[in-house]
């Protein structure tokens, strides 16, 4: 199999989230020596810089999400030349001039992260991707009406192991941690609710610590004006916040697999969730899960666990057990790397190419392509 000595990993996000985290970790825990080079607009360009360190390179090009063209991205890519290249998908629909740009380039492997609307022209974005992986159940059904099903893979999401998890505290006030990005799919409204409810009744002192920016900033903050609650924005040290926590809440509406909460449970934190995408099914007895949109079943999780230190120390293993058994970041790695290989052996020709060779040769059919890149 063809030997992959660089990979572009194309990030099209206007604010870092899990596609971003989940680039960092590839780029730091992809197997091998392969130069990686990650292209990215700003400013997840310089989040993204500080998250990998020297493990690889950062580009910064022009945000194209929503766009028709990308051709600061197609500069990029071809001046990079890379063997084969990752383009991270928020949604099937808003990243398809990225995902075109790169199979101009190169073989190329994308991740969807989300479901999304499925217009009919979609399918023509991802005729020539290589593979596709999802983390989820949800997210690899709808794959599969863009891709032929040899060609999407399950790829579970991973996440850095701690070496120790966080250890438990009999301290009050309890802290409960929240991370992620300030948006209306993530239901901290809800666990807003959920606090000025256990502030009306009794229940062991509480305080709420948030890790995260986004849209909602604002309107968030202006709700808990009155709540034992701190913003903190986005930081770039999640685990010295998990540190400091003793129960993760991630009240999501719409979610395939949080890296967030995955996170948590590597760091031994018992959880409180909803059951959307795939969480019910990873997580399984490692959490707490209540419905999505029900302040009052949050609230009584979330006063249960605060009350209760036996349990939260019980759900705490059960979840750094869960994740060191499921969720470790170099079994992803390791899993998407087969395929950015598998792709760059099996390189063809671009579309572009071919038309271009068809040209140069009128009346002759073009030949199959037997190059395997720079390998």
């Amino acid at each position: 199999m063809t030997r992959v000595r660089h990979v572009a990993f194309v990030i099209d996000s206007d604010a870092y989230g899990g596609a971003a985290a989940h680039t960092g970790l590839l780029a730091r825990h992809l197997p091998g020596d392969a130069r990686r080079t990650i292209v990215a607009s700003e400013p997840v360009a310089a989040l993204v810089r500080d998250a990998v360190g020297r493990a690889a390179e950062v580009i910064t090009v022009p945000l194209t999400r929503g766009r028709e063209t990308a051709p600061a991205l197609l500069h990029t890519l071809r001046a990079l030349a890379p063997d084969v290249v990752h383009v991270n998908l928020i949604d099937p629909g808003s990243n398809t001039a990225a995902l075109a740009t790169a199979t101009r380039v190169a073989p190329t492997v994308a991740t969807l992260h989300m479901t999304g609307a499925l217009p009919v022209t979609l399918a023509g974005a991802y005729r020539d991707v290589a593979f596709a992986t999802a983390p989820s159940v949800e997210v690899a059904a709808q794959l599969r009406l863009l891709l032929p099903g040899q060609r999407v893979v399950r790829v579970r999401s991973g996440v850095d192991l701690p070496p120790c998890p966080v250890p438990t505290r009999d301290e009050h006030p309890v802290v409960i941690g929240a991370v992620g990005r300030l948006t209306p799919r993530k239901g901290f409204d809800v666990l807003l609710e959920a606090v000025a409810r256990m502030m009306a009744g009794s229940g062991p002192p509480f305080r709420v610590a948030i890790a995260g920016a986004g849209r909602e900033a604002e309107n968030l903050a202006r709700e808990a004006r009155y709540l034992p609650v701190t913003f903190f924005g986005h930081i770039r040290d999640v685990p010295a916040l998990l540190r400091g926590v003793d129960v993760f809440c991630l009240p999501s509406r719409h979610e395939s697999l949080s890296l967030a909460l995955l996170e948590a449970m590597a760091h031994g934190l018992p959880c409180v969730t909803t059951p959307v995408g795939d969480t019910v099914s990873e997580v399984r007895r490692a959490a707490l899960v209540v419905p999505p949109d029900d302040p009052p079943a949050l609230a009584a999780a979330l006063h249960r666990l605060c009350s209760d230190p036996g349990l939260r120390l019980e759900l705490g293993l059960r979840a750094r057990d869960r994740a060191v058994e499921a969720f470790d970041a170099r079994r992803m790695a390791a899993e998407t790397a087969a395929l950015l290989r598998h792709a760059a052996s099996s390189r063809r020709p671009s579309p572009a190419r071919r038309a271009r060779r068809a040209a140069r040769r009128p009346g002759q059919p073009d030949r199959p392509d037997t190059s395997t890149g720079r390998a």
